[in-house]
C-alpha cells in the first residue's frame, strides 16, 4: 500500500526513494563494446543470436520490410500515428534557432551559424513492449533540425522481424535507415560504425541498464541525449479533484516498471486517504498489475502539505520528470514552477497526453536532472558555430590590447600573431 507521510521537506533521495539494487554492468558492456569495434556486423550477428535468439543474414530493415509492416497496421492506429506526428512537429518547429550577424563597429562582423548535425542515431527499445511514440518524438525533432540522416537501430524478435508498429511509426516519422540491432551493441554500432551501420554524431533514446551503460561509455567519441533513470511522476492536487482519476494518473507511470516513483501532493488528508483506497481498487484491474503493486510499494508515496503553494516548493525541490497540477486555476501557478520536464496544467491533462499525442516531448530528464536539463528538442540536433571578420582598420585600433592581454597571460606567441601585422 501506498505510503501517506506529512510534509517534512525530505530530500529528492527520501522522496523519490528508488530501491536499485544495481548489478555491475559496465565490465559485460566495455566487452561487448570491444568485440563490436573489433568484429563489427560479425559481431552484432553474434549477439542478436544470443539475447534476441535471431539468426540474422542482414542487419538492415529493407523497403520491402516497413511497406509490409504499414500493411498489417490497423487503419485506425495509423491514422493516430500520423495525427500524433503532426502535433509533435507542429510544437517542435517552434523550437527551430535562427543565427545572428552584426557589426558591432566599422570593418567588424561578429556572428553565430546554426548547423544540424550530420547524422543523428536513435535508439528504440524492443523486447516485450513496443514504443512508436519513441520514435516519433525521437526523430521528427532530427528531421526539423535538418540532419542529413536519421539512423534507427531497434531489437528483432525470435524471426528477426521488427514489430510492424515500430517500422511504421519510424515512415511516418521520415526515418532514413533501420537497423536490426539492440542492446549495449547497438549503442556501440552508432558510436564506431560497422560494415552496414553507419557511425552517427549522436545518440539519443531510452534503453534498459544495458543501453545506459554503452551510452554512458561512448560519450566522447558520439554526443549522447541523456542517461535516463526509472520514470516519476509527481501530482499536485488539491482536495477537490477525483480520487479515481489521481489514482490512474499515478499508476500511468507505476506500470512502467518496478523502479518507477508515483507522488501525490496534496493538501488534503481525506484526500489522500480517497486516493490510497482508490490505488488498492485499481491495481488488481491492471494488465501489468505485478509491476504496478512493486512500484507503489516501494516507491509510492502520498506528501500532505499544508498548502498548495507549499506543494509547488516542494515539487521544485524534487525537480520531478513528469509533474501534474490538478487544481481549478492551474496556470496561476506555472510561473512558479521552476524544475520540472514536463508540466501538465488542470484536472483534464493526464501524463499520458504528453506520452503521446499533445506534440510536447515525452523524452524527459529524470533523477532531479531537470534542475539543470531540459527535455529532448530541436536543439539535440543542432550545433553552433561562432564567426569573426576584422578588416585591417578594425584590427589596427585594438591589436595592442590583445597584445596586452596575451603577455599578462604569458602567451607571446598570441600577442606576435596580433602585433606582426603592424611592423614595417
Amino acid at each position: 500500500m501506498i505510503k501517506i507521510i506529512k510534509d517534512d521537506r525530505g530530500s529528492r533521495e527520501e522522496i523519490f526513494s528508488v530501491s536499485e539494487k544495481k548489478a555491475d554492468v559496465s565490465l559485460i558492456v566495455k566487452e561487448i563494446i570491444e568485440k563490436v569495434k573489433a568484429e563489427g556486423d560479425s559481431a552484432l550477428k553474434f549477439y542478436a543470436e544470443k539475447f534476441d535468439k535471431a539468426v540474422l543474414k542482414s542487419l538492415a530493415v529493407t523497403e520491402e520490410e516497413i511497406k509490409a509492416a504499414k500493411e498489417q497496421v490497423e487503419p485506425e492506429f495509423l491514422a493516430v500515428i500520423e495525427r500524433a506526428a503532426k502535433n509533435i512537429r507542429e510544437f517542435h518547429q517552434n523550437q527551430k534557432r535562427q543565427g545572428f550577424s552584426f557589426q558591432p563597429s566599422n570593418g567588424v562582423t561578429v556572428g553565430q551559424k546554426i548547423i544540424p548535425i550530420e547524422r543523428a542515431g536513435l535508439y528504440v527499445p524492443g523486447g516485450t513492449a513496443a514504443y512508436p511514440s519513441t520514435v516519433l518524438m525521437d526523430a521528427i525533432p532530427a528531421k526539423i533540425a535538418g540532419c542529413e540522416q536519421v539512423v534507427m537501430v531497434t531489437p528483432p524478435d525470435k524471426n528477426g522481424n521488427i514489430n510492424p508498429v515500430i517500422l511504421a511509426a519510424a515512415a511516418v516519422a521520415g526515418v532514413d535507415k533501420i537497423y536490426k540491432v539492440g542492446g549495449a551493441q547497438a549503442i556501440a554500432a552508432l558510436a564506431y560504425g560497422t560494415e552496414t551501420i553507419p557511425k552517427v554524431d549522436k545518440i539519443v533514446g531510452p534503453g534498459n541498464a544495458f543501453v545506459a551503460e554503452a551510452k554512458r561509455q561512448v560519450f566522447g567519441v558520439v554526443s549522447i541525449d541523456m542517461i535516463a533513470g526509472p520514470s516519476e511522476i509527481m501530482v499536485v492536487a488539491d482536495g477537490t479533484n477525483n480520487p479515481k482519476h489521481i489514482a490512474a494518473d499515478l499508476l500511468s507511470q507505476a506500470e512502467h516498471d518496478k523502479l518507477a516513483s508515483a507522488v501525490l501532493i496534496t493538501d488534503s488528508e481525506e484526500f489522500a486517504k480517497k486516493v490510497q483506497d482508490q490505488l488498492e481498487q485499481q491495481i488488481p484491474k491492471l494488465e501489468r498489475s505485478e509491476i504496478a503493486r512493486t512500484s507503489i510499494d516501494d516507491n509510492g508515496k502520498i506528501i500532505i502539505t499544508d498548502s498548495i503553494d507549499s506543494a509547488i516548493e516542494l515539487a521544485n525541490a524534487i525537480a520531478p520528470e513528469h509533474l501534474e497540477i490538478c487544481v481549478d486555476e492551474p496556470m496561476k501557478y506555472l510561473d512558479k514552477i521552476k524544475n520540472a520536464g514536463s508540466v501538465f496544467l488542470g484536472k483534464n491533462c493526464p501524463e499520458a497526453l504528453g506520452d503521446y499525442l499533445a506534440g510536447t516531448n515525452h523524452t524527459l530528464p529524470t533523477s532531479g536532472t531537470a534542475r539543470f536539463s531540459s527535455p529532448l528538442s530541436v536543439d539535440d540536433f543542432i550545433k553552433k558555430t561562432q564567426y569573426i571578420y576584422y578588416d585591417k582598420s578594425a584590427l589596427e585600433k585594438v591589436y595592442k590590447d590583445v597584445e596586452l592581454f596575451a603577455k599578462k597571460e604569458g602567451l607571446t606567441a598570441h600577442a606576435k600573431s596580433a602585433t606582426v601585422r603592424f611592423e614595417e
